[in-house]
C-alpha cells in the first residue's frame, strides 16, 4: 500500500488536523518505500526502531513521535533520524490524537477494561477534553486495581484516598497527574493515570478522592495496539507491536 494512502487514512480517523497539540503529528519521517507491515509503538526511540526494522515494517506508529516542535536535529535526535532514512523506515506520530480517540484511544481502551458505562469526555487540555469519566458496579479501589492489572501489568500504584466503595472514576492516560483538580471538580471517586505526582498524593487525600498510576508507558500501549488491530481490519496491513518499555 502506498504510504500517502495509510497517512491520509490515519489523518482522517485520528482527526489529527483538528487537535492541537504540542507533538507534531501525522507523517514526521517519509520514505520512498510501499508499505506492507506496520509497526506500532509507544515511543520514537532507536530501539523501537531497530525491533520494527527486525520486523521488516516500513511504517512505524509511534505515540509519542519524534519532533514536538521545531529543534535542531542533533545528538541522540539526529541518530534516529539517520536511522529511520538509512533503513527506508518512515514514522507516524499520533499523541493526542490517540489519548482521546473514542474508538481506538488510550482511555477508550482503559475504560473498555473497567467496564465504564456513560463514558464522557473530561480534562480539557490545549482546547480538547482528552480524558474520560463515567460509572462502574460499585467496587473497592483494590478491586478496581487487579481490573487493570490482569490487562496491562503489575506495578499499579494505589492510594485509597477515598472513603468509599468506587463508583465513578475519572481517566487520563499518561503523565497527567498533575490535573487530579479537575477529577476533583468532575465528581470523580478515582482519578486513574500513568505517571506518579507528590502534589496530586498530597491533593487526594485532602479532597478523600482514590489515586491510581498504573504506569505512563502501560496505560499508553493499549490505543497503538487497539489502532493496529483496526488497521489490520480496515486497511488488510499486518501489525505488530514493539515491546520497548520504559520503567515509568
Amino acid at each position: 500500500m502506498k504510504l500517502s494512502e495509510i497517512t491520509e487514512y490515519l489523518d482522517t480517523f485520528l482527526m489529527v488536523p483538528h487537535i492541537p497539540d504540542s507533538s507534531l503529528n501525522g507523517l514526521q519521517v517519509e520514505t520512498d518505500r510501499d508499505i506492507t507491515k506496520v509497526a506500532m509503538a509507544v515511543d520514537a526511540t532507536l530501539e523501537a526502531f531497530e525491533q520494527a526494522n527486525k520486523h521488516k515494517a516500513e511504517l512505524i506508529i509511534a505515540h509519542h513521535g519524534l519532533f514536538w516542535d521545531k529543534v535542531p536535529i542533533r545528538g541522540p535526535l539526529y541518530r534516529r533520524v539517520r536511522y529511520l532514512i538509512e533503513n527506508h523506515i518512515s514514522l507516524y506520530a499520533a499523541h493526542l490524537p490517540l489519548d482521546m480517540h473514542q474508538e481506538v484511544g488510550n482511555n477508550a481502551e482503559l475504560a473498555k477494561i473497567l467496564g465504564i458505562k456513560n463514558a464522557r469526555p473530561f480534562l480539557r487540555y490545549k482546547g480538547s477534553l482528552i480524558g474520560l469519566i463515567g460509572n462502574i458496579e460499585a467496587m473497592d479501589i483494590h478491586e478496581v486495581a487487579r481490573l487493570l492489572e490482569n490487562q496491562i501489568g503489575s506495578g499499579i500504584r494505589v492510594f485509597p484516598s477515598c472513603k468509599r466503595e468506587i463508583t465513578t472514576v475519572a481517566i487520563c492516560s499518561g503523565g497527567a497527574g498533575g490535573d487530579l483538580d479537575q477529577a476533583i471538580e468532575a465528581g470523580a471517586d478515582l482519578y486513574l493515570t500513568g505517571e506518579t505526582s507528590h502534589e496530586a498524593v498530597a491533593l487526594a487525600r485532602d479532597a478523600e478522592i482514590g489515586l491510581m498510576f498504573a504506569g505512563h508507558y502501560a496505560t499508553e500501549t493499549l490505543g497503538p495496539k487497539a489502532l493496529g488491530r483496526h488497521i489490520e481490519s480496515k486497511l488488510g496491513l499486518p501489525t505488530v507491536f514493539i515491546q520497548a518499555p520504559t520503567g515509568l
